[in-house]
Parts: structure tokens; sequence; C-alpha cells
């Protein structure tokens, strides 16, 4: 069974108002010129921030932020933000591998950004709500 796809934008603003939150201030999430001078084709969207999206998919598929009892991640591509008034999108989607015999769902996650998959081995157990 395939749950409802999820789609989140980011756009600099949003690097910003996490930086700050997170305290991760590298120039990377925010220098262009500083993100191509390590290699990166651009400025990146935090890891960490990436995955909390996709957890908020995750627990909006369960139901409450409460009922997502185990939720892990690899970080496969970064996510490229340009330097606009759109920024990307994340789209989410997942498919359910597993129902326990306790009620637990266990979801096979994926994130793509511009068509690549961002994140690998993303995977999530559920208790659901009603």
């Amino acid at each position: 069974m395939e749950l409802p796809v999820r789609t989140y934008r980011v756009t600099r603003a949003d690097l910003v108002r996490y930086a700050g939150a997170s305290g991760d201030f590298n120039p990377i999430h925010w220098n262009d010129r500083v993100a191509t001078t390590v290699g990166l084709p651009g400025v990146i969207a935090h890891g960490m921030f990436t995955m909390a999206l996709v957890g908020r998919a995750v627990a909006e598929w369960a139901g409450a932020p409460d009922a997502v009892v185990e939720y892990g991640v690899r970080f496969a591509r970064p996510v490229v933000v340009p330097d606009d008034e759109e920024g990307t999108e994340i789209e989410v989607s997942a498919k359910v591998r597993e129902v326990t015999e306790t009620g637990l769902t266990r979801l096979d996650v994926t994130a793509v950004c511009r068509g690549e998959k961002v994140l690998s081995q993303a995977r999530a157990t559920v208790r659901v709500r009603d």
C-alpha cells in the first residue's frame, strides 16, 4: 500500500530560519561562493532540516508526532536550494512494508528533489492513530 505523496517547498529563507533554530551557521547553507568552492553545486539544505521535513510527512501519515516509534535515514544527495523566490521542492512518499502483530506499521520512505533520491534507507515505524 502506498501513502499519499507530501510535497514541501524549501527556500533560502527556510534555511536561515533553520540555522537560527539549530545554531548551524555553516556557510554552505547560505553562501553560494563558499558552497561551490568546497565542491557543492550550490547552497544546500541542512541534512537534519531535510530529515525533519520527511519526519513531518511520517507524523502526518501516522496521525500525530508521538505516533512515530522509530525513524532513521541515510543522506544520499544534497538538497540544492537556489537563490530565488521558488526555492526547490522535496516530494516524500512511502510504502507500507509490514504491519506487525502488535499493530505497528513499518514504512519504506522515499524523498526526491529534482528527480533524484536525497535519502536512502529511509524507514519509519509508526503506531497509526484513528
